[in-house]
């Protein structure tokens, strides 16, 4: 296992990833689909064999700065792996094109969920199965990084509980290459949470089967749940057997894209007994309690007569399909609850899925499968907002909460507020761009947001209409794709590469 170190990390991930395709190969031997089973057979054989050719030829490189190294290999990883994962969707789906297929697979490896395909049927269960397994490695992906790579740097989130001011967290990045081998760091951490998220994928899989899902929908159901991708081979929740007891199993499983103390305890230990007092999950809760309860009664507010919505079953349709829809959202996921249409038309409001939109960008935990700008940093604006109107009223008071909560609301919320004009301006680019292709301004500013919230299934409820991503151009799907890269990796990140500080020795 010692041996693994030496070898460069995008070509250990290639090997995980060609040992990934002989996954559904089975899947499709089973099956007896034929087609799909020789697509992944041979992709896997040739790209496994290729990697380890790779892996001998780059043995015991050892790169000057790892850290660094490290870091440059997760926009290579997001930009250039799909390249290798979109070689047996396309060889398994003979109706599209090449380019479809890597749009494919970055929107899974990103965890996005974006998908040019909305017809369910027209996917083998083989390359349904392929799309979440991508999702899923995916996610473990960046449960893995986020802690052994981004944290020491204090990136990804890390940065706003930081003590070095901005860009602090880089030099900090250099030091540790001199205290701790990134590379055992990586393994390490790969140790800890490799068990943990397939136990917790386990579980959800069992539950969605005792509640009476299909196994291979719950499989990817599961799976889909775990990574936040939202990839269902069904088109949904709303096409699954399971029901409400499936839903509300989902429901539960989504607090490990809230708060990272729900599965990996941080360097002081907190874990589970720190997380009834944990920033995020209290912010979380109180969305999850806010919005829906505003959805809910507005009914009312509104004055919406209309009898079949006055019954007590269409009033708890109607709260379950917002609170679940809520969460779901907020975790960047995507899954929709079979009774969001019934929320919609409780609540009255024409466009109810742009509170959905605005979920999304505010995102879940740090350190977590979810995207958007994090809960942390989110609280950490909400922290400094209320001391600012506090010292309105008394100029010369002193804040207290402790030395911490003095961090977050000086320092964490500058670089919080940072990377939040730093993500606005994503916004801008990324619609600028696409507007250029012929896009109209909505369809514009939702594809936008669910790129870099990669949150794909913002398309199909946000706006008035369905937007598919089927219907973007060469130039809108490359677009898309890069967007969701940097969602993944944000900006702070990019922006660390770029830093001369980091590229000095």
């Amino acid at each position: 296992m010692q041996r693994v170190l030496n070898i460069p990390l995008l070509v250990i991930l290639m090997g995980i990833g060609a040992l990934a395709m002989f996954v559904p190969f089975l899947h499709a031997m089973a099956l007896r689909d034929w087609m799909s089973a020789r697509s992944f057979f041979y992709s896997g054989l040739v790209f496994f064999f290729l990697a380890t050719l790779i892996g001998i030829a780059t043995y015991n490189g050892r790169a000057r700065n790892l850290a660094r190294s490290h870091l440059m290999a997760l926009p290579i990883c997001f930009l250039c792996l799909p390249l290798m994962l979109a070689v047996p969707f396309d060889e398994a789906v003979r109706d599209t094109s090449y380019l479809n297929s890597y749009f494919e697979m970055v929107s899974s490896l990103t965890t996005t969920g974006a998908t040019l395909f909305d017809d369910p049927a027209r996917l083998a269960p083989s390359v349904h199965l392929w799309r979440a397994l991508v999702g899923w490695l995916g996610g473990l992906f960046v449960w893995i990084t986020a802690i052994a790579i981004l944290a020491p740097m204090n990136l990804g989130g890390f940065e706003v509980l930081a003590t070095d001011g901005l860009g602090g967290g880089t030099r900090f990045g250099q030091d540790s290459v001199r205290r701790t081998d990134p590379r055992e760091r990586l393994m390490r951490y790969s140790l800890q949470l490799l068990p943990i998220y397939t136990a917790l994928t386990g579980v959800l899989l069992l539950l969605l089967l005792i509640a009476g899902e299909d196994p291979f929908v719950a499989l990817c159901h599961a799976m889909s749940t775990l990574a936040t991708s939202g990839i269902s081979p069904v088109g949904g929740l709303s096409g699954a057997q399971a029901g409400v007891p499936g839903e509300m199993f989902i429901f539960a499983f989504f607090i490990f894209a809230i708060s990272r103390q729900s599965f990996a305890p941080d360097q002081r230990g907190e874990g589970w007994r720190r997380l009834a007092r944990d920033s995020e999950f209290l912010m979380a809760l109180l969305c999850v309690a806010l919005l829906p309860a505003f959805l809910f009664l507005r009914h009312w507010i509104g004055a919406y007569d209309v009898d079949d919505q006055q019954n007590v079953a269409a009033a708890l349709n109607a709260l379950w399909g917002s609170i679940f829809s809520v969460l779901s959202f907020l975790t960047t996921t995507g899954f929709v609850s079979a009774d969001w249409a019934e929320a919609r038309d409780w609540s009255g409001l024409q466009t109810p899925g742009l509170i959905l939109l605005g979920l999304a960008l505010t995102g879940g935990g740090v350190a977590t499968t979810a995207g958007g700008v994090k809960l942390l940093r989110v609280y950490a604006l909400y922290k400094h907002g209320v001391r600012e109107m506090e010292k309105l009223i008394h100029p010369h008071s002193v804040g207290g909460a402790g030395a911490r909560a003095r961090r977050i609301r000086r320092q964490g919320a500058y670089v919080a507020w940072v990377f939040f004009m730093l993500f606005a301006l994503s916004i801008a680019l990324v619609m600028t761009a696409l507007s250029l292709t012929g896009l109209p301004f909505e369809d514009v500013t939702i594809l936008s947001v669910a790129a870099l919230a990669t949150t794909g299934p913002l398309a199909e409820v946000a706006g008035e209409q369905v937007i598919r991503f089927a219907e973007l151009g060469t130039a809108g799907k490359l677009i898309i794709s890069a967007a969701m890269v940097l969602g993944r990796l944000e900006a702070l990140a990019i922006i660390a590469l770029l830093n001369p500080e980091f590229w000095r020795q």
